[in-house]
């Protein structure tokens, strides 16, 4: 425990706890969308689920560290001479995930599918749970591509762990005001659904990895978002004075 409190352990904590937020806004926005098709009386659970599940999913691959170097990359099969590994699966199968739903989820917004608000009390339970589900599957692929990250930055487990705890448990505490915000203005919703679509499209390209042997640096995905955002801003401003 007193290594986790040298000068370096508390220099990487802090940077990989920064990291870890920032690699987790796509997550949080694709949670704030999805939990605000619940009733009102419910996503204060979902949410709660939500960080005690991502808690858990990464602090089990952490703990589970050597497979993670080892198992994580090692093929499973080939597709014509190209090996893939778990990782390339699982950046498939979330990409692939997080495409249908962020499509359909446009779809229903722009053809005015009313369906998730005329839910009843009496159907929540039974909308609450499959929600959940996919809160926690998409989590998970998010989860092993932060993890990834956390392994190349810092080296002791200790320090890992308590950076996910805290990088949880603040995109908990911040994740209702980023879905009251999106919530209110319905352009950046569509914004916010777009840039879910830019990270569902790089993690299939990742996952095609052994076909192409490139990637797509997610710092020029989130510099667009950041800038398609900042001018959403200022037409939100201009329309305010206007009014």
């Amino acid at each position: 425990m007193h290594a986790l409190f040298n000068f370096d352990s508390l220099v990487s904590l802090l940077t990989l706890t920064v990291l870890e937020i920032v690699l987790g806004i796509d997550n949080v926005i694709f949670v704030s969308i999805l939990i605000g098709r619940l009733p009102a009386a419910r996503q204060l659970d979902a949410r709660r689920v939500w960080m005690i599940a991502g808690i858990l999913i990464r602090s089990g691959l952490l703990l589970g560290l050597g497979w993670l170097v080892t198992g994580g990359n090692r093929e499973v099969f080939s597709v014509g001479g190209r090996g893939f590994s778990i990782r390339n699966l699982i950046m498939l199968a979330g990409g692939l995930f997080l495409l249908y739903k962020t499509v359909r989820e446009i779809h229903e917004k722009l053809e005015g599918d009313l369906q998730e608000d005329q839910t009843g009390s009496g159907q929540s339970g039974s909308s609450f749970w499959p929600l959940v589900g996919q809160l926690v599957l998409v989590d998970t692929v998010f989860s092993f591509d932060s993890i990834v990250t956390a392994v190349g930055l810092a080296q002791q487990i200790a320090v890992m762990i308590t950076a996910v705890v805290l990088a949880m448990i603040l995109m908990f505490f911040f994740s209702q005001t980023i879905a009251d915000f999106i919530n209110r203005r319905p352009t950046v919703k569509i914004l916010a659904l777009s840039f879910l679509l830019m990270i569902g499209f790089s993690l299939f390209f990742e996952g095609l990895e052994p076909f192409h042997h490139t990637h797509i640096d997610k710092g020029y995905i989130y510099f667009s978002m950041a800038f398609a955002f900042g001018v959403e801003l200022l037409n939100t401003r201009m329309r305010k004075k206007t009014r």
